[in-house]
């Protein structure tokens, strides 16, 4: 990997104010850190850092880093991480890995296909890129821009694993050694497509469907509200007994109502009719 100019300036504006007057002034906030090395807060110019990651293969760069006014102006760092805006993509923060010629470093390097896969050219396969980065480990001026990985002799059904590419010189691969790294599928017919289509299609009716019934039985089991009747009891299925200090309704009367007060006897009012007349 070339080590490119980089060039950065002590900081002394810190925190979300300082930071987006930074950027109004055209420079980027940066922190600088190491094992060797403590954490130093630095801004760099915008358009530069730009051009130096449009121009690069990836983010993570070499960078032969100069400090002014500073006690050690220049330096070996690498370009670890660039955060940028969500929405509108402009630069939001850089961090710096200052490292020694002689310290190996774990860095992840994109991962490119070189040539025709057999498969694909008389097949009709499809070429499958499962992985787009790999972790490396290396000295600083070992680290490679781009791990190219020839797939020209892979057929239909094969795959090339982590542990089949051969690194560059000085560079070791980590991670597991069978993980998938590029394959090639065979070709989906038109009458697959369209199975996968119209499955695809017919999931979301079926999920409203059983929805709704769900939503149906949830309203069966609540309970009546007020002024409805209460379900009428299944045959073979017996009342309900009545609570202690209640009286059982009268025969006929309807479920919340009162029974009736009895009638006095007609035949008890004519004997008190006739014991009055004798008395006078």
């Amino acid at each position: 990997m070339k080590a490119v100019a980089l060039k950065a300036f002590p900081r002394s504006l810190a925190r979300r104010p300082g930071a987006k007057r930074l950027r109004e002034n055209g420079r980027v906030p940066a922190v600088s850190c190491g094992r060797q090395a403590k954490p130093q807060n630095l801004e760099v110019d915008q358009r530069e850092m730009v051009n130096l990651i449009h121009h690069s293969v990836r983010e993570t760069l070499r960078g032969d880093l100069a400090v002014t006014e500073d006690s050690r102006p220049k330096r070996l760092a690498l370009v670890q991480e660039v955060q940028h805006h969500a929405l509108s993509g402009h630069l939001l923060h850089v961090d710096l890995h200052e490292v020694t010629e002689d310290e190996k470093v774990t860095v992840n390097v994109p991962v490119e296909s070189v040539g025709e896969a057999a498969g694909v050219k008389t097949g009709g396969g499809i070429l499958e890129h499962v992985l787009f980065k790999i972790k490396v480990r290396a000295f600083p001026k070992d680290l490679p821009e781009v791990i190219h990985v020839d797939v020209s002799h892979l057929e239909i059904g094969q795959s090339i694993h982590l542990g089949d590419i051969k690194p560059p010189a000085g560079v070791e691969i980590l991670g597991d050694k069978k993980v998938s790294v590029m394959s090639v599928a065979a070709p989906i017919s038109e009458a697959e497509e369209a199975a996968a289509a119209a499955a695809a299609a017919a999931t979301p009716g079926e999920v409203e469907m059983i929805k709704e019934k769900k939503e149906e039985g949830d309203e069966a089991a609540e309970p009546a509200g007020k002024g409805e009747k209460a379900p009428a009891a299944k045959a073979g299925e017996k009342a309900p007994a009545a609570k202690a200090g209640e009286k059982a309704p009268a025969a006929g009367a309807k479920p919340g109502e009162k029974a009736p007060a009895a009638a006095a006897a007609p035949a008890a009012d004519k004997g008190a009719e006739k014991k009055a007349e004798k008395k006078k």
